[in-house]
């Protein structure tokens, strides 16, 4: 059975800096792409950030949404099968459910190509 869980989200002030952990188990952790997505109250379900399970000349691919590029870095440790969230200088409105995702294509942005997910970690930013 494929179980994602993440950890780390709690209520932070803005400006503020949070890890947010996703541990994989159930598959070969290493073949799989993983992102992040966070969903807010009333809110769409929205692409985060995504790394290849495949390095490309020593380095994973990673992509980012435009609102979180330069503040958040994606990262993984297949050892450990987890990938990480690290965020900093955050806002009131990164404000949401944060949830890890496996997607079985090489990268992409597009929650219809995630095929496993995680309950989710609550983030609050605070003002």
């Amino acid at each position: 059975q494929v179980r994602l869980v993440e950890s780390g989200g709690r209520l932070v002030q803005a400006g503020a800096s949070l890890n947010l952990s996703c541990v994989v188990s159930g598959r070969t952790f290493s073949r799989d792409t993983m992102g992040w997505f966070r969903q807010a109250p009333g809110k769409q379900r929205e692409f985060v950030a995504a790394i290849s399970a495949m390095e490309t000349l020593g380095t994973y691919v990673t992509t980012y949404a435009d609102s979180v590029k330069g503040r958040f870095t994606i990262s993984r440790d297949n050892a450990k099968n987890s990938t990480y969230l690290q965020m900093i200088n955050l806002k009131p409105e990164d404000t949401a459910v944060y949830s890890c995702g496996i997607a079985t294509i090489f990268i992409s942005r597009s929650a219809n190509d995630y095929v496993y997910w995680g309950q989710g970690t609550q983030v609050t930013v605070s003002t």
